[in-house]
C-alpha cells in the first residue's frame, strides 16, 4: 500500500509568539553542506521530515493556514530533501483533526505516516517500526508511545499486554500511566472513520452559525478521535518506545529546552 506522510503546519504558535517566522522553521540545530558540517541551521519540521523518509515516506502533504507561505517557500518541491512535498490550505480553524482532513481525498486509500512538526522524538526509526507492527497486526490505527513525565500536556494511553489501546486519557492532571502518544501510522479505515466523524460533529446541534462568518465551536485534539475510535471497536495499537524521548517547542522553556539538547546531541555525533 502507498505510504503519504501528513503533517499539520497551520497552528498560531501563541505561546511563544512573536516570531521571525514559522514555527515549523525555527532553526533549532545545525545540518551539513557539502563536506563541512554546522554550516547551515535546520530547521524545526526538517527532523520530523528526516525521520519520515528513513521510513521510504517520500510523499508528503503538509496543511497550512493562510500567511504561513513562508513553509512552502523554504521546503519547495522537496527536492533538497529527495522528497516530494505538496501543500494543502486549513478550512475549519478548530483543530489538528480538522486540518489534516483537507488531505481526505488525497490519502483515503493510502497508508498515513503521521507527526507533529514541532516535536522531535528518538530513535530516527520510529516510523519504522510503527509500519512494521501495522503490518503484522493489519491494525486500523498505530500509535508511537514514548515516556512522559509531564502527563498534563500530553495524551496519556493504557494499553493491555498485547499493545492494544484501551483508553486514551487527555492530559489529565495527575495519572499512573506512562506513555504518551506522539507519532501514528494509519489505514483507510481510521481515514474515514475521522472523516465521518468531523462530518457528524458538524451536524451536531451545537453546531451554530450565531453572528460569525464561522460556527462558534471549540478546538477539538486529535487524542479525541483516537478515543472516539477505541470506544467504537477500531482496532488501535501501540509501539512503546521504552528508551524513546521527545521534546517539543510549543512554550518558551521548552523551546530553549529543545535547542540546547540538539545542539549539544550534534556536536558530540560531529566532534
Amino acid at each position: 500500500m502507498k505510504k503519504i506522510g501528513l503533517i499539520p503546519a497551520a497552528g498560531t504558535a501563541d505561546r511563544i509568539a512573536p516570531l521571525p517566522c514559522s514555527k515549523e522553521l525555527y532553526p533549532i540545530g545545525f545540518q551539513s553542506i557539502g563536506a563541512k558540517w554546522g554550516g547551515r541551521p535546520k530547521v524545526v519540521s526538517q527532523y520530523l521530515l528526516e525521520k519520515m523518509r528513513i521510513a521510504d515516506t517520500a510523499e508528503v502533504y503538509i496543511v497550512l493556514r493562510k500567511g504561513k507561505w513562508d513553509i512552502p517557500e523554504y521546503f519547495g518541491d522537496g527536492k533538497a530533501l529527495s522528497m516530494h512535498l505538496a501543500y494543502l490550505m486549513m478550512d475549519l480553524p478548530f483543530g489538528v483533526p480538522y486540518s489534516i482532513d483537507q488531505a481526505y481525498p488525497f490519502v483515503k486509500d493510502s497508508m498515513v505516516v503521521f507527526g507533529f512538526p514541532d516535536i522531535i522524538f528518538q530513535p530516527d526509526t520510529a516510523f519504522t517500526s510503527l509500519l512494521a507492527r501495522q503490518a503484522d497486526s493489519s491494525a486500523d490505527l498505530v500509535l508511537g508511545l514514548f515516556p512522559a513525565r509531564q502527563s498534563q500536556k500530553a495524551d496519556m494511553v493504557d494499553l493491555d499486554v498485547d499493545g492494544r489501546i484501551r483508553e486514551i486519557i487527555i492530559k489529565p492532571a495527575r495519572t499512573h500511566l506512562r506513555y504518551a502518544w506522539i507519532i501514528a501510522v494509519w489505514s483507510q479505515v481510521f481515514t474515514q472513520f475521522m472523516h465521518d466523524y468531523l462530518i457528524r460533529r458538524q451536524d451536531d446541534s451545537r453546531w451554530q452559525n450565531i453572528d460569525s462568518n464561522l460556527p462558534q465551536f471549540r478546538e477539538l485534539f486529535f487524542g479525541e478521535v483516537i478515543k472516539a475510535a477505541v470506544d467504537n471497536h477500531l482496532y488501535v495499537e501501540g509501539v512503546p518506545f521504552r528508551d524513546g524521548t521527545f521534546l517539543d517547542i510549543g512554550t518558551p522553556d521548552s523551546l530553549l529546552k529543545t535547542i540546547r539538547h540538539i545542539v549539544l546531541q550534534e556536536r558530540i555525533v560531529h566532534e
